[in-house]
């Protein structure tokens, strides 16, 4: 039997965020160099994004560069910035064969022109696609765009337009990179590390963890499917008892 056939169909998370740790790794047990691991990890992403489109997640959003990994020897960044560009013009076809939109969130501001131009517009080519949303947060870090946020918000309320006592989560929401998503249900880290590492702090607050040793160019659908069953066997309470719920 297929472990897929175990999932429940009517409790599919509605976002998954995955912070794709390992890459670096994997390449070191091979004997090679870092970028071949980074290499390796554009096809789990494909294979992870094909699976979600398949299994009905409506929602994904991978942590692909952090503001931390600008930090990186300046090869491991040119060339994950060439991955970046060459990816998408490879995946395009993938993104509108599963009518799948594609998203971005971070400072985008801080990518190459010649990456930030090649993900606008595979973001404007596939802008109609309804079937599934996939995020690739880029120079993305929670502080700041926590920060940013801040800093909109006080603006606002400096020049009158809004109300400090009008100011709640939803506000908030809606001056942050992910205001068109909803919070994350199921959040995964491969690599068998247990850390956040300043990743959507605000939208994973209620969102179930779950951290496997796989590392992610091996992370495949057999994978997934077991982070989603695993989540599908939780009690998610959100401050409530479980005699409230039931």
């Amino acid at each position: 039997m297929d472990i897929a056939d175990q999932i429940d169909n009517t409790n599919i998370p509605k976002h998954i965020a995955i912070i794709m740790d390992g890459n670096g790794r994997w390449a070191k047990k091979q004997g090679k160099m870092r970028v071949f691991g980074h290499e390796k990890g554009t096809k789990a992403v494909r294979g992870t994004v094909e699976a979600c489109a398949e299994l009905g997640v409506k929602n994904l959003t991978l942590y692909a560069f952090s503001t931390e990994n600008w930090n990186r020897p300046k090869l491991e960044v040119d060339t994950l910035m060439k991955l970046l560009v060459t990816s998408l013009k490879k995946e395009l076809k993938t993104l509108t064969d599963n009518n799948i939109k594609l998203n971005a969130i971070g400072n985008l501001n801080a990518l190459p022109s010649k990456a930030r131009r090649e993900l606008l517009e595979v973001i404007d080519k596939t802008k109609h696609h309804t079937h599934m949303t996939l995020s690739l947060a880029l120079s993305y870090g929670s502080r700041e765009e926590l920060s940013n946020a801040v800093k909109e918000i006080s603006i606002k309320v400096k020049n009158n337009i809004i109300s400090p006592d009008v100011i709640d989560e939803a506000v908030i929401n809606k001056h942050l990179y992910t205001q068109n998503l909803p919070d994350v249900d199921l959040l995964i880290r491969t690599s068998g590390e247990c850390r956040i590492s300043n990743f959507l702090l605000w939208q994973i607050a209620y969102a179930e963890l779950y951290f496997t040793e796989v590392l992610w160019p091996d992370f495949k659908k057999e994978h997934l499917v077991e982070a989603i069953i695993n989540y599908q066997k939780r009690e998610r309470r959100f401050g409530k008892t479980s005699e409230q719920l039931n």
